[in-house]
């Protein structure tokens, strides 16, 4: 009763038609192919480099610099991997932010470019619901000059049919998905600027033990810490 080919083609042909108009062909590939990552459960290794910061801070702070070249090739965050290499080379503290910060940026707009496209979806798609029904009620319409009930009947399911289908493709699809996309690369800027902190304190010289206390205290749930009735 709910499946409606015609209903289906005109808010779906509809949606993306309108969506390749808006955006370029490869922003729209790269964010279909980004969906499959909210299929799995991501992880982001944030102990993982946790530890790694700390083993580069440990010969780091002895001022084994050799040693800390070797450290780099066990490093699997490039964007980690580039902000000590700069440490190393002697970069100042503020040409190294600004070049972090410039890739955190660029990877921020990207992913928000990403899920914008979903927005969109999530836009049109009632509004070809809408274009459905109005083509359902035209026909409705031109049928009642001799058509049969079953005529009638068909364009007025087409024309409620597509209603509904945009309303549930805009709120059960495309917008979760973009909600989704946006969380996702909150989470990665936060891990992102976890790194930075932990490449400014070697910058700084500390100690193994405080740059790990310190890091550690960015993934503590600090909700103990709040006075409670």
């Amino acid at each position: 009763m709910f499946a409606n080919g015609p209903g289906l083609l005109i808010v779906l042909g509809g949606t993306g038609a309108a969506t390749l108009l808006s955006y370029p062909l490869d922003q729209i590939l790269r964010a279909l192919r980004t969906v499959k990552v909210l299929f799995r459960n991501e992880p982001f290794y944030t102990e993982a480099d946790v530890e790694e910061i700390t083993d580069v801070a440990r010969v780091w702070y002895r001022g084994q610099i050799h040693q800390v070249e070797n450290e780099l090739n066990n490093i699997s965050s490039p964007f980690l991997r580039l902000g000590i290499q700069l440490v190393i080379d002697g970069t100042p503290v503020d040409d190294i932010f600004d070049v972090l910060q410039w890739r955190v940026a660029r990877l921020k707009a990207q992913e928000r470019a990403e899920a914008q496209v979903f927005r969109a979806m999530a836009s049109y798609s009632p509004a070809f619901g809408m274009v459905g029904t109005l083509i359902g009620l035209i026909n409705m319409l031109y049928e009642l000059r001799g058509g049969g009930f079953d005529e009638i009947g068909a364009n007025m399911a087409i024309a409620l049919i597509t209603t509904f289908y945009g309303i549930v493709f805009a709120n059960l699809l495309f917008k979760p998905t973009a909600v989704k996309l946006e969380a996702r690369t909150n989470q990665r800027v936060a891990l992102l600027g976890l790194a930075m902190e932990g490449i400014t304190l070697l910058s700084q010289k500390r100690s193994p033990s405080y740059v790990r206390e310190t890091l550690l205290s960015f993934l503590t749930d600090h909700g103990d810490e709040v006075r409670q009735r």
